[in-house]
């Protein structure tokens, strides 16, 4: 006896199953022979014979017997009774069974099966006709003889759950039976009809795009040649839709210009808004929206660059060399934004430009003085008459590159009003957790400003809020001293004037004496602005005197520079010259850079009143207030003199405002001068806070402090102790012709200045 397992079909009795040679040798594990008795085990799951155990198999089979086997070895077999599985033993791939039969109960006539027979076969043939097989699957439905032949042959067809399969065999009476070979047979009709509708439906579909796609291709290719034809006639629309499929425009962007574009052809020419739409698509076709590749970084090329175009600014310019290494490492396009921080003509937007040449990248600079409104930054929103996209993104556009040097001008003069903040809409520009989606209003789309490389720059961190400095590292752009403004003026400032002149350098000679008067009594700045206008006046001078023929070269000696700049020198404050109780020099930091001041202190007869004078600022006045109880407090035998008098402070160049507590040290000796009547040498000048306790505060600004006492010729500098750090940032050139005396108490500077015995 063979024993047969089976799992994807429906086996019942009656039915003849046909077996290729093989398939049957692998499954009965032996050759057969007609007349061999067989049992069908039907399988759980579907399972290798290796792997398969007593648990596997249903407790119901089907017996049989081998009828006939063909001269190629396929072998027929003949489904006869149900029974019932008593035991199975599996042991090295061989199956042994016991089995007992399982009667049916005949409980249908044969005309009814017939009947239901034929309903059966008459709907698949209804089905097939459809089909592409319909004609050849006729005959073989044709040779069907029973509803249990028809349902088994297609059982390994049908997607039905094997428990399902099971329960057919498991019928115990015949019209059960039926019923669930029917229910099995009608479903697959049925889920067929709809696959294939389903697959017409989706076909057709297809088809319908394929045929749309291939019109669209055949239009796009007839436009293009009479573009090609008429270039001057392509319309706007036209030019858009060329623009869009070339861009490589984020999701959102394309969406949005696809949007416009539409309305656009809606709306027509005539329209009002066509114009809106316009400006809108023009410019989001205009900006680069391509990701830029990583070019290569030569430390060493950007380094003598940054060297070319730039003389002196070591510490700006190595903390720069160190940005550009750092990007160069991590393979990255930006880095930490660097706020450069000094005063008017050192160089800090100009060494931007440089910092693009040393990347190759493009250069852009946005001015943000006098921006009130943060729709500047962040653009209108196009509901609006007359919107425009913010700063930001114009100067993008302007770059043409999605990855510029852009610097930030000024982001010190943004004033905070009505119309927004604007210092807290460029928090989102600047910060690189937000910056990669940048949505400007005007443009509704997000863009990504990671790669952008920002580079801001201020003349003071006093008015720039602090959530917007902490974003930013502060670089100081410190003063230049006076030989590097040669330098400068040499290199870079009169060859600019000359070749804006149009004047050869054969024909213009400048003494370097003549450039150092310029230096010291036609400017006076921190920066090189001002030098650089006098050096334009001497070219526009040179060059009248060269086209009226007057001279064939021109040469300039500091005799004759009066001739060719049309102002006077300017006066510098200078140390001096006479000595008097109650006047002490100052230092002060300027937008300027820094200069010398003089406190003169001077008592009248009055009732004990404070008179201050000179545009002194409220937090000035306070440092009067403060050294007047700290000199009180320090000489109570000569406090009476304040009972008795009035006390005049004044402090020259009244015309001017001036405001700080720097003077707070300078105040305080001062006042202590008038009353001891001790005179303090003018070589001494000071800087500094101070307090009620006597303690000398730091103070900020001490590079171009010290560089206006050398050039005033002051010869001893008293700085506050914790101020010694920043020493490192003063020129050479300057602490080598200056003394300076870093001091903690008031007490320190009466000593050294001889008011305090």
């Amino acid at each position: 006896m063979i024993i047969m397992p089976f799992y994807n079909i429906i086996v019942v009795p009656g039915v003849k199953f046909y077996f290729q040679g093989d398939y049957f040798r692998e499954a009965a594990g032996r050759d057969t022979e007609s007349g061999e008795e067989i049992v069908f085990l039907m399988l759980k799951e579907d399972k290798k014979k290796e792997d398969m155990t007593p648990e596997d198999f249903y407790p119901i089979g089907v017996s049989g017997v081998v009828e006939d086997i063909d001269k190629d070895g396929n072998v027929g077999v003949r489904a006869l009774n149900r029974v019932n599985i008593e035991a199975v033993e599996v042991a090295d791939s061989s199956i042994q069974v016991e089995t007992s039969e399982r009667p049916d109960t005949e409980d249908m006539d044969e005309q009814e099966l017939s009947k239901r027979f034929r309903e059966m076969r008459a709907s698949l043939l209804r089905y097939i006709q459809g089909t592409q097989w319909g004609i050849m699957a006729k005959g073989y439905i044709m040779q069907w003889k029973n509803i249990s032949e028809m349902v088994s042959t297609m059982s390994y067809l049908m997607k039905v759950p094997n428990e399902e399969k099971y329960a057919v065999l498991a019928s115990d009476t015949l019209s059960e039976r039926t019923e669930r070979m029917e229910k099995i047979f009608y479903e697959f009709i049925e889920i067929s009809k709809l696959i294939s509708e389903s697959e017409n439906a989706q076909a057709a579909s297809h088809e319908k795009i394929y045929r749309e796609n291939a019109i669209k291709k055949q239009m796009e290719f007839l436009q293009q040649q009479l573009d090609e034809l008429h270039p001057e006639d392509v319309s706007d629309i036209r030019k858009f839709e060329q623009k869009l499929q070339k861009l490589e425009l984020n999701e959102a962007a394309r969406a949005e210009a696809g949007k416009v574009l539409n309305r656009m052809k809606q709306e027509g020419k005539n329209s009002h808004e066509y114009g809106l739409l316009y400006d809108y698509l023009d410019f989001v076709t205009s900006l680069s929206w391509k990701k830029e590749e990583l070019s290569e970084i030569d430390l060493k090329k950007a380094e003598n660059i940054l060297d070319e175009d730039h003389y002196g600014l070591k510490k700006a310019k190595q903390r720069i060399i160190q940005q550009i290494a750092v990007m160069a490492l991590n393979r990255q396009q930006a880095g930490s934004i660097l706020l450069f921080v000094g005063a008017p003509g050192t160089g800090k937007t100009s060494i931007g430009q440089s910092i693009a040449r040393a990347l190759n990248r493009q250069y852009v600079r946005v001015s943000l003085g006098g921006i009130r409104d943060e729709a500047e930054i962040r653009g209108h929103r196009r509901t609006y008459v007359g919107a425009m996209p913010g700063r930001i993104m114009e100067g993008i556009k302007r770059s043409n590159a999605s990855n510029p040097v852009m610097v930030l001008d000024e982001v010190d003069k943004l004033v905070r009003d009505y119309g927004g903040d604007p210092s807290s809409a460029l928090l989102e520009v600047l910060d690189p957790e937000q910056n990669s989606t940048f949505t400007d209003h005007y443009m509704n789309v997000p863009y990504d400003l990671s790669n952008v490389l920002f580079v801001c720059t201020a003349n003071s961190v006093d008015t720039i809020p602090e959530p917007l400095l902490n974003r930013m590292e502060v670089i100081e752009f410190p003063g230049y001293t006076a030989s590097e403004k040669f330098q400068i003026a040499k290199r870079h400032l009169l060859p600019k004037a000359m070749k804006g002149a149009g004047i050869k350098a054969s024909n213009l000679k400048v003494s370097d004496e003549a450039i150092r008067m310029i230096i010291s009594d036609y400017t006076m700045e921190a920066g090189v602005r001002g030098l650089k206008k006098r050096m334009d006046a001497l070219c526009r001078a040179a060059a009248v005197k060269l086209v009226k023929q007057e001279q064939k070269s021109v040469t300039v000696s500091p005799k004759r520079l009066k001739e060719f700049l049309d102002r006077k020198p300017i006066r510098h404050d200078h140390i001096l010259e006479e000595k008097k109780p109650g006047i002490v020099t100052g230092l002060a930091w300027t937008q300027a850079g820094g200069d010398i001041l003089f406190i003169e202190a001077l008592f009248t007869k009055g009732g004990g009143n404070t008179i201050i004078t000179g545009q002194l600022g409220d937090v000035m006045k306070e440092s009067v207030q403060i050294a007047v109880s700290l000199v009180k407090s320090m000489y109570p035998e000569q406090a009476e003199q304040f009972k008795e008098n009035d006390l005049h402070i004044h402090v020259p160049a009244g015309a001017v405002p001036k405001d700080g507590p720097s003077a707070g040290i300078t105040l305080t000796t001062a006042i202590a001068s008038l009353v001891t009547g001790q005179t303090v040498s003018p070589e001494y000048a000071m800087t500094g806070e101070v307090s009620l306790r006597g303690n000398v505060m730091p103070i900020g600004g001490l590079p171009e402090k010290l560089m206006a006492a050398q050039r005033a010729g002051i010869s001893k500098v008293f700085i506050p102790k914790e101020n010694e750090e920043d020493l490192d940032e003063v020129a050479d050139e300057v602490k080598s012709r200056l003394e300076i005396i870093p001091v903690s108490k008031v007490t320190e500077v009466l000593n050294r200045t001889g008011i305090l015995d």
